[in-house]
């Protein structure tokens, strides 16, 4: 399962108008600690960021699975219910999940979380589909 931190940097961002202001921007980074996160995301921002920056915060995200279609620049957080039936009880049981789906929209966003399920056997339902203030995801790459 892989590890994944929110990282917030803080920097003075040129507005189209010509006027600058401070902005803090969220990305999403794959990595084994918190001062793993911070350096990776540091590594990654100083290569298109002019100027100087900070990471303002650093916390853990719990993402089951991330959907990354590159299609898109839009990353949205989707909650889902895993329904089961407890076999002492009879009562259907809901396991939620978050996952990230990176899409054009909220529809492909739903599209792309619902084709991904059908090659799944367990019964689900989408609860929530929301907008996440993710600028971009760093991964590991697979080996």
């Amino acid at each position: 399962m892989r590890i994944l931190f929110e990282v917030k940097a803080k920097y003075l961002k040129m507005l189209e108008t010509g006027a600058e202001k401070i902005v803090n921007e969220v990305y999403l980074i794959e990595a084994v600690s918190f001062t793993d996160a911070e350096a990776k995301a540091t590594k990654e921002l100083e290569k298109f960021m002019i100027g100087e920056f900070e990471i303002s915060a650093v916390g853990k995200k719990r993402f089951s699975d991330c959907f990354f279609t590159f299609k898109g620049d839009i990353y949205y957080k989707v909650r889902l219910y895993f329904i089961t039936l407890d076999e002492r009880s009879g009562k259907k049981k809901k396991l939620a999940t978050n996952m990230l789906v990176q899409a054009s929209n909220l529809e492909e966003a739903v599209t792309i979380v619902m084709e991904e399920m059908e090659k799944s056997i367990i019964d689900y339902s989408v609860e929530s589909v929301t907008e996440t203030a993710i600028i971009d995801v760093f991964m590991d790459k697979e080996e």
